[in-house]
């Protein structure tokens, strides 16, 4: 890409976040706002961008990269899936251009397991921005939230990857099950003693269906005080996400979230052995200023 000024934009569901970046990629300036897509109407994304952040695209080299769900059915634009393996190079030539030449939106990736498809949008973004900022070429990376992404890298390029529901089965657990009538009403502080021993059971359980119960009897026989019990439930979800994962002694993970999350991941990764180092929102602003400088320049011609 030539040196032009990148408007970098991370749309979800629930909220929206934009960067100015220079022409060296670091961030001038940030913006957040309550707009997720779920907020927009049909045919009010571009109002929407607009008055978020119409002042900085009025510069004539401004170029805007987008990633997360304003690339889905329900976004601005639906930037079909790129299939792995894929790398800069193939996200780069499958943007969903919204403007030609000025506005684009990085497509989400799509690999298969037994069959079964898995998606992402957004976390891609993340990784490469990871790999820029930590200068890997091959890795393996985990992403938490509502719907965690274990991503294997090699060669720059994400190779597979695989979705846990982790962060919505402990809503679901925590608001909607039996369990819930014992909860405290908020989560509280963080009980790193109670979360590690939700962990440690995870790992050494045969299953959630059957660990989750313990949330309960515990409660009931007070052996964990009903402020801990949150900090235990999300050991226990967390440690089954990671008793399924195929980890060597010699693995190393890097995380890629909020601080509280990510800590949470490493200290749970540290029970099995494994080391970790935490990175966090700057690797989506990474990103999508690596995949600019990937994009062909027959492509950036401002209309």
């Amino acid at each position: 890409m030539n040196v032009r000024t990148l408007l970098a934009v991370d749309w979800g569901t629930s909220s929206l976040r934009g960067a100015w970046l220079d022409a060296r990629g670091q961030a001038v300036e940030e913006r957040s706002f309550a707009r997720g897509i779920l907020t927009v109407a049909p045919g009010e994304f571009a109002p929407a961008f607009e008055s978020c952040f119409g002042d900085w695209m009025q510069r004539p080299d401004a170029l805007c990269l987008m990633s997360g769900m304003v690339g889905s059915k329900q976004g601005w634009l639906e930037a079909p899936y790129c299939t792995c393996p894929a790398g800069f190079e193939e996200v780069a030539a499958n943007l969903a251009w919204v403007k030609p030449g000025r506005v684009a939106i990085v497509p989400g990736l799509v690999c298969e397991h037994d069959g079964l498809p898995d998606v992402m949008r957004g976390e891609e973004t993340q990784v490469f921005g990871a790999l820029q900022l930590l200068g890997l070429q091959d890795a393996l990376l985990v992403l938490p939230g509502t719907h965690s992404k274990w991503v294997r890298v090699q060669a720059g390029r994400i190779q597979s990857f695989a979705t846990f529901m982790t962060g919505e089965f402990f809503a679901l657990l925590r608001q909607h099950s039996i369990l819930s009538r014992t909860l405290p009403a908020s989560d509280g502080a963080f009980d790193s003693e109670a979360f590690d021993q939700g962990v440690t059971l995870a790992l050494r359980g045969n299953s959630l269906l059957h660990t989750a119960f313990s949330t309960r009897t515990l409660s009931l026989f007070d052996r964990l005080p009903a402020a801990a019990l949150p900090s235990y439930l999300s050991g226990l979800v967390i440690g089954e996400e990671l008793r399924a994962q195929t980890l060597q002694a010699n693995t190393h993970v890097v995380i890629i979230g909020s601080a509280a999350l990510t800590q949470r991941y490493q200290n749970a990764l540290a029970l099995r052995g494994v080391p970790a180092q935490r990175i966090g929102s700057e690797a989506t602003w990474a990103g999508l200023w690596a995949i600019a400088q990937t994009i062909h320049p027959s492509l950036l011609k401002t209309v």
